[in-house]
């Protein structure tokens, strides 16, 4: 009987999963789910229902009237929030665990331009930031189904995940999923430069030194073109208002 209650490292790992995917591929036939289910010795459509009772506490998902299961328990609670209290440490702590059960763990690919340069950092430390943006990137490209917010674009290799209040601003809020965007490269360093901005109501603005600038035929299209439209919103893990007044206030060229 006891086989049947979930330990806290597999709800950790569940979450972590939940995460990594986007709802909508949340099923006992998902590759992701099959391989978790077979680490932790668990059936896929064990995983799978987990999953979906972590989806019926997603706020995000309530608001577009999306439920999940309807039986979670007080322990899927307690996961939920402890990652939402501290999202760096139990990022870290999931990761490690489910490299443990792996059988050849690898550090995860991660781009260095992804990450800022950091000096002086002792190793340990510099492994957790690498796996912490491994794990960042992972939960907003999902939440955005792998598809830019301003223009759509798709291509995987072309896709950043945007901190909204830049990384070395804000050490509590690098893990943290609402402050993230989907963006392509070039609008990643456009808003990253203060070039462009998105406002709490999800409004792209563009930096009034550029509307004024005699702009050639590519900045149009690129970045002028797309001057007060809406950004596409992710599924769940919305971008926080306050984290996108901070870019507007402290970021954005204005």
């Amino acid at each position: 009987m006891s086989r049947n209650l979930w330990q806290r490292d597999e709800l950790i790992l569940a979450f972590n999963l939940y995460c990594k995917i986007p709802f909508g591929k949340i099923n006992a036939k998902n590759p992701q789910i099959v391989a978790l289910a077979q680490l932790i010795n668990r059936s896929p459509g064990a995983v799978s229902f987990k999953l979906s009772n972590f989806a019926s506490l997603d706020p995000a998902l309530k608001q577009r009237g999306i439920a999940g299961a309807s039986h979670g328990s007080k322990a899927d609670v307690a996961v939920w929030n402890e990652f939402y209290n501290n999202w760096e440490a139990l990022a870290f702590e999931s990761e490690q665990l489910l490299a443990s059960l792996q059988p050849a763990p690898a550090e995860p690919e991660i781009s260095l331009i992804e990450l800022p340069i950091i000096e002086g950092l002792e190793r340990e430390q510099l492994r957790r930031v690498r796996v912490n943006q491994h794990f960042f990137r992972k939960m907003v490209l999902a939440a955005y189904d792998q598809r830019c917010c301003i223009t759509g674009l798709t291509i995987s290799s072309l896709l950043n995940a945007s901190h909204i209040v830049p990384w070395a601003h804000a050490a509590e809020q690098r893990v943290n999923p609402h402050n993230g965007l989907c963006l392509n490269t070039l609008h990643d360093r456009a808003f990253d430069r203060g070039l462009i901005t998105i406002t709490p109501d999800y409004r792209i603005q563009v930096a009034a030194t550029l509307i004024k600038s005699s702009a050639n035929s590519a900045t149009n299209d690129l970045l002028l073109a797309y001057d007060q439209r809406q950004i596409e919103l992710p599924a769940r893990f919305q971008p926080d208002p306050a984290f996108l007044r901070y870019h507007n206030q402290h970021i954005f060229q204005g």
